[in-house]
């Protein structure tokens, strides 16, 4: 297999709240979460409350990691490139955060992580929720004083901009101007905190999580000129 395939991690984590409920944030917190909301743009009579339990999961001093997904190209024995997938979804964040960690230091050390906006969400929430539950940031994760440039992870949207610092584009748009089926079905980002809290669907949040860490890598694969992996090769986890 192709060096630049074999080394690379794809991944992507879904997050919510830190509690069910805004009533039960302490005091603490609470005034904390009034001086964050304040830089949101309010809809008329939109409440702190009703922005926590709207935003409160993207942030990692407010929210928490209930699922993360991982994928990793493999070769079949008919020498036809495939992907093979797995997830780590916990209640308890911390146990979920120690068994991805446990995976992490697994891997050869020549390994890149790669998510779209990875560097700037899925990488710093998974360092800052480690630090929070009193976990040792693996040596994949530990860049702290390190520049931009000596961090070796990969990022398919910063691939994209090709320098264009100010271009954000979804990873929905990517998949669909390269003809990549889509990871959505019947849950968006948006959706995961009420179906998490809500339905009690961690499975199907799961489900949710691994589709967008096969659309991850098979934009990649087209990043670098290759062709779609067939669905047949794909192992889900």
């Amino acid at each position: 297999m192709n060096q630049l395939l074999k080394d690379v991690l794809f991944l992507d984590i879904e997050t919510v709240g830190c509690v069910d409920h805004y009533s039960k944030l302490s005091e603490r917190l609470k005034i904390q979460w009034a001086r964050k909301a304040n830089f949101f743009k309010r809809e008329e009579q939109q409440t702190d409350e009703d922005l926590f339990h709207e935003k409160a999961g993207i942030y990692a001093e407010f929210g928490k990691i209930v699922v993360i997904a991982v994928g990793k190209y493999v070769v079949n024995d008919a020498g036809e490139l495939g992907l093979r997938t797995k997830y780590f979804a916990e209640d308890d964040e911390k146990k979920l955060l120690v068994d991805f960690k446990s995976m992490l230091e697994k891997l050869d050390g020549s390994t890149k992580l790669c998510a779209h906006n990875g560097k700037e969400f899925d990488f710093p929430y998974l360092s800052r929720r480690m630090l929070v539950n009193g976990i040792a940031l693996p040596s994949l994760l530990d860049f702290a004083g390190r520049r931009p440039w000596e961090i070796p992870h990969l990022d398919t949207m910063e691939l994209w901009k090709f320098g264009d610092y100010k271009h954000y584009t979804s990873l929905d748009l990517l998949a669909a101007i390269f003809n990549i089926p889509s990871s959505k079905g019947s849950m968006d980002g948006s959706m995961v905190n009420e179906a998490y809290y809500r339905q009690n669907a961690l499975a199907k949040i799961a489900e949710y999580c691994v589709g967008d860490v096969v659309a991850v890598a098979q934009l990649y694969l087209k990043m670098k000129g290759m062709n779609l992996i067939e669905e047949k090769n794909i192992s889900r986890a």
